[in-house]
């Protein structure tokens, strides 16, 4: 399988909140996107990792990636090891992405900052041929991606770029709320989280609208990335006038 964008993230909802809508997007344009959650989420406050894969499906769907993967790293133990790097190596090569999108390199939850070391390294490592790995008992082909971006989450950063989300900010917002043993429910009896607070999704709204209003548009979703981008036409740009 080839895909042109692997997202990954530390938890199944990491991708949704984040980048949901530049997947959805990066879709509707006609490029194909993989979704790869390293941990099953199981030390989170509310639901069960049970629960939590099938939500995770469900808004995979609604996303519209070819695939979804669950590399079963321990939750809140993402450590960089050979272990670790060997099953994130393996999915880039079978995926074979053209680039690939990461956790921002600080982050409140250090699962986040982990998870963005770990892919880091990965990139770097999958394409170089003396490490082997192996996909249904087939030896490998290294493969590269050709760049990697962060995406943000509880830490804000100066970005980069900023994609117009607009047109699939409501894809992004029904995926979000396929997580829904996550967010706000005045019937469930377990702990409120930061993101169980009943304006928690008013936030995000309100961030894509700050982000959007940046460059002009609805909705924005903003990036990090570590190499400078050449940009072929300066008419094409995407700005607020005035």
């Amino acid at each position: 399988m080839h895909v042109d964008i692997l997202a990954v993230g530390a938890h199944p909802d990491d991708i949704e909140l984040s980048c949901g809508a530049t997947i959805a997007r990066m879709v509707q344009l006609g490029h194909s996107a993989a979704i790869a959650d390293l941990t099953q989420g199981e030390l989170g406050t509310r639901g069960t990792k049970e629960i939590r894969s099938r939500e995770a499906e469900e808004a995979a769907g609604i996303l519209g990636v070819k695939t979804r993967r669950n590399l079963k790293i321990a939750d809140g133990n993402i450590e960089v090891s050979q272990t670790n790097l060997h099953k994130v190596i393996a999915l880039i090569r079978e995926l074979r992405p053209s680039m690939m999108i990461i956790p921002h390199s600080f982050d409140r939850h250090p699962d986040h900052t982990h998870a963005h070391r770990l892919c880091r390294e990965a990139w770097f490592y999958s394409g170089l041929s003396k490490i082997s790995t192996k996909h249904e008992e087939t030896d490998q082909e290294p493969h590269r991606p050709d760049v990697w971006f962060e995406f943000m989450q509880w830490h804000e950063f100066t970005p980069s770029f900023i994609i117009d989300v607009t047109d699939s900010w409501e894809t992004k917002m029904k995926a979000v709320r396929a997580h829904s043993s996550q967010f706000f429910d005045p019937h469930s009896k377990e702990p409120e989280t930061r993101l169980s607070k009943p304006d928690f999704l008013e936030l995000v709204d309100v961030r894509g609208r700050a982000y959007g209003r940046r460059i002009g548009k609805k909705f924005g979703e903003p990036f990090l990335s570590p190499v400078p981008i050449g940009v072929a036409d300066m008419f094409s740009l995407t700005f607020t006038r005035g």
